[in-house]
């Protein structure tokens, strides 16, 4: 392999630093000249610092059999021990399929809904109607988790409301929540209930600025409702679509923990136990911390890898993407 010349190499190393000095300086000078900005930034820098990147610190108990009498640093140190446990163990395969399959279900059912939902809401030309239907599906977001387990709960009762319905239609009553068979259908379509409203305010925002003539344009050309959606609609927030779903691979593995736990039940384990959930069941019921740590991590690294890929093919196919 050929070397570079010393006086190359000297003259790439002055223009690296000579780079670095003009970042350093423009950014000083950005300072200078909106203070105010960098001051109201601050809290957003400070709570992340706090509350995300310094607690990534404690990951190390994930490599260590972590007592809290000896602290983090004094623990011994096991290296992936943890991590062989969990992949070997009997719970692995359940909890990755349980996992999988309620975040494909989700994609696959969740995400288009408030895109449907929008794109409905759009072509409404009646604003007090719409205004009706936007103000009923956003209801449901502002309920608590714990309220809207509580409900789901009630409803599914051997005596519930959904059950009444089904015994109408000749269904035999039974408690929908003690059957395993039936808690992700549960799961998906209540969270759909409870978030499609909110998630269509990015859509309307982004329907609201796609150029109108665009559509002028393509009713000049003979196409209707429909043509327009699909060649002047959907084009237009297309990389408002493909970026919500780069997030939405992001948590792929984070399956709504907490609402799980407050509706599964050992009888649902078989289909219901997640990642989340085991993770939360294993660290703070069963007190094996480093163990939990260590499958909380494979999740967040499995999460990280997931937004790198989606990602890099949108911008390969579409050239959008968070980065």
């Amino acid at each position: 392999m050929a070397k570079h010349p010393p006086q190359e190499q000297h003259a790439a190393l002055l223009t690296t630093s000579r780079s670095r000095n003009q970042i350093r300086w423009g950014i000083l000078k950005d300072i200078r000249r909106n203070p105010w900005l960098y001051i109201m930034l601050t809290p957003v820098l400070l709570y992340f610092t706090i509350f995300h990147y310094y607690p990534m610190y404690g990951a190390l108990i994930a490599f260590k059999d972590f007592s809290p009498r000896l602290g983090i640093m004094g623990s011994p140190w096991v290296g992936w021990e943890h991590f062989e446990s969990f992949f070997e163990g009997i719970y692995f395969w359940r909890i990755i399929k349980n996992t999988l399959l309620i975040s494909f279900y989700e994609l696959v059912f969740g995400f288009p809904a408030p895109l449907i939902l929008a794109l409905l809401l759009n072509e409404v030309r009646k604003t007090a109607f719409k205004r009706t239907v936007q103000t009923f599906t956003y209801m449901p977001h502002f309920i608590s988790l714990v309220v809207v387990c509580g409900m789901i709960k009630e409803f599914t009762m051997s005596d519930g409301i959904i059950n009444d319905l089904l015994a109408l239609l000749g269904w035999e009553r039974v408690s929908l929540l003690l059957e395993s068979q039936y808690f992700r259908t549960i799961f998906v379509s209540s969270g759909i209930w409870q978030n499609v409203g909110w998630g269509t305010i990015i859509y309307l925002a982004a329907l609201a600025g796609i150029d109108q003539e665009q559509y002028e344009a393509a009713r000049m050309d003979g196409a209707g409702r429909w043509k327009q959606m699909l060649h002047v609609t959907l084009p237009g927030i297309m990389p408002t679509i493909i970026i919500l779903f780069i997030l939405e691979m992001g948590r792929v593995m984070n399956v709504g923990g907490e609402k799980i736990i407050l509706l599964y039940n050992p009888s649902t384990y078989e289909t219901a136990d997640v990642i989340s959930s085991y993770v939360y069941r294993v660290g703070l019921q069963e007190f094996d911390y480093s163990f939990s740590s260590a499958v909380g991590l494979f999740n967040s690294a499995i999460n990280f890898m997931l937004v790198i890929c989606s990602n890099w093919l949108s911008r390969k196919m579409n050239n959008t993407g968070l980065w």
